[in-house]
């Protein structure tokens, strides 16, 4: 599962590029469906990730605020800063944790580590299919989302 960490961290990375040649109105705007704006997508796509993972791991949530980070760089920013403690995570054996039972303060269920692994994975997925959507609503081609042919950046080396 490690491999799909790093193919939507490698997405997502390009899709700050991409954001690059748009305009902090056009980032901001809020769009049909999904959570809102671009740049609101990408946030909330890393604050879902990063609070998930603090809850296997028994940490407090960490609350961010979008107004906090609502430029394309802060936004990398925080992806960069989070995406450090979350490779610290995924280095370790998180195989030996797949059937133990979390629960997390804004859900009244219970998860298996393996059940918040996948959804961490397809949450990430299903907003960068909004991205290319909306991409394409503004006749710009979207990132590719195509994982093979991708040289990935291993966990390791964050």
């Amino acid at each position: 599962m490690i491999k799909f960490f790093e193919y939507n961290w490698q997405v997502r990375d390009e899709w700050f590029d991409w954001c690059s040649q748009l305009t902090i109105e056009e980032l901001l705007k809020d769009r049909r469906s999904g959570v809102g704006s671009i740049l609101y997508t990408l946030f909330h796509i890393i604050d879902v990730e990063y609070s998930w993972l603090r809850g296997i791991q028994g940490k407090e949530d960490v609350v961010v605020q979008f107004a906090d980070y609502n430029t394309l760089e802060e936004v990398k920013y925080l992806s960069n800063t989070f995406r450090i403690e979350v490779a610290e995570f995924l280095k370790t054996n998180i195989d030996e944790l797949k059937e133990k039972l979390i629960r997390v303060p804004w859900d009244d269920v219970e998860y298996t580590v393996d059940e918040i692994i996948h959804h961490i994975i397809a949450h990430e997925i299903h907003h960068i299919g909004q991205l290319s959507i909306w991409a394409r609503e503004l006749d710009i081609s979207p990132v590719t989302a195509n994982f093979i042919g991708r040289e990935f950046k291993p966990v390791n080396s964050y």
